[in-house]
């Protein structure tokens, strides 16, 4: 079984949240070695998946929340957006997702396609889960070159 660090947070399903989530994930991206455009892809993506929770998961009577996890692997970061509320077990979820395909009729899933679509072009791996709510599974790889933290561009290799 592969080792990961798992973070959990749950937020208010409300707009004046996204930001708090953006800077987490800012701050644990960065950590990881992640690319200052990789970073600001990864805010976009986050930004967008809350965006559609907080637009149509929940009425506007109702207090609804968004749960974000984080799965921080050596070679990637994995952000999972739900908005049923609740923990979830990263890796049963994984088990019940299957790949988020441009056939879709977004409108299925939520109106607000354009977010699905813009998530799917600034990351490297989309998954969606609609059997309880909606869960939206991002994964972003560190690319090697970033890793090698402190090398200029003609030190690296680019062997393909």
């Amino acid at each position: 079984m592969e080792k990961f660090d798992f973070i959990e947070l749950k937020v208010p399903a409300k707009a004046e949240y996204v930001g708090v989530v953006r800077l987490s994930i800012s701050g644990i991206a960065n950590r990881m070695g992640f690319s200052y455009e990789d970073i600001e892809d990864l805010k976009i993506a986050i930004s967008e998946a809350i965006t559609n929770t907080v637009t149509h998961a929940y009425d506007e009577d109702e207090d609804g929340e968004v749960t974000i996890g984080f799965g921080v692997y050596e070679d990637r970061l994995e952000i999972m957006v739900a908005d049923h509320g609740g923990s979830f077990d990263l890796n049963e979820i994984k088990d019940g997702i299957g790949p988020y395909k441009e056939t879709e009729s977004i409108e299925e899933l939520r109106e607000g396609g354009f977010g699905l679509f813009l998530i799917n072009a600034l990351m490297d791996k989309v998954q969606i889960n609609n059997h309880y709510g909606v869960i939206v599974l991002m994964t972003k790889y560190i690319h090697e070159h970033e890793a090698e933290v402190g090398l200029d561009d003609d030190q690296i290799s680019t062997t393909q």
